[in-house]
């Protein structure tokens, strides 16, 4: 009777055992508390986007026009202080200016006219800041037109002849010079086994 009574309280003890860890097995895991989510270190608002790569500046080449004599015009300032604004002239290149004029007068008076030209467009730089030394003047005259100085009959063409009276502005960008190649990690392995045999060739001579 009394060993009955003893495995009947064990096999109680081993039951209970057993619904415990029964529970413990089924027991859901604990809930997250609300707004528990998890969140990167790093804040939105502070992530940089890739830069993309730039491509190098080319030089500036544009025109000014001079309808009569060698004055500037209105539209011809708001023209230079587009070219002053632009990027190409932060970077410190030369500026060279190229005069030309019409055929309307003979060689020596059209040389004249486009230096006159040019000299008006560097004065108007240097004036607006721009440092002397970077400026090229150039007078070619008639030699290069861009229009018909005449018409094909033979008199004068004066549009044609207006658009030569101009002066030809080009803004250089310095070219940067390129940094040295890093080695790759494989290069510089095959330059120190290469090192490594030349001093043991050495040693053995």
């Amino acid at each position: 009777m009394k060993h009955t009574r003893q495995f009947s309280l064990i096999a109680a003890a081993a039951t209970l055992m057993l619904a415990a860890c029964g529970d413990q097995r089924g027991a859901p895991p604990p809930e997250e508390e609300e707004g528990g989510d998890k969140r990167s270190i790093f804040r939105p608002e502070f992530q940089v986007e890739p830069i993309e790569a730039l491509e190098p500046r080319g030089a500036l080449e544009t025109r000014i026009a001079f309808p009569e004599g060698a004055e500037l015009t209105e539209e011809a300032r708001a023209d230079l202080a587009t070219v002053l604004a632009s990027p190409q002239m932060g970077e410190g290149g030369t500026i060279t200016l190229r005069g030309h004029s019409d055929s309307g007068g003979d060689d020596e008076a059209n040389l004249r006219a486009s230096q006159a030209r040019a000299d008006a467009v560097a004065e108007w730089l240097i004036e607006n800041g721009v440092a002397q030394e970077r400026i090229v003047v150039i007078a070619f005259g008639e030699q290069n037109p861009v229009a018909p100085n005449a018409l094909p009959d033979g008199t004068p063409n004066e549009a044609g002849r207006a658009t030569n009276r101009r002066v030809e502005i080009e803004v250089s960008v310095p070219v940067q010079p390129t940094s040295a190649k890093e080695p790759t990690l494989a290069e510089s392995i095959a330059s120190s086994a290469e090192e490594a045999r030349t001093e043991s060739s050495d040693r053995a001579q």
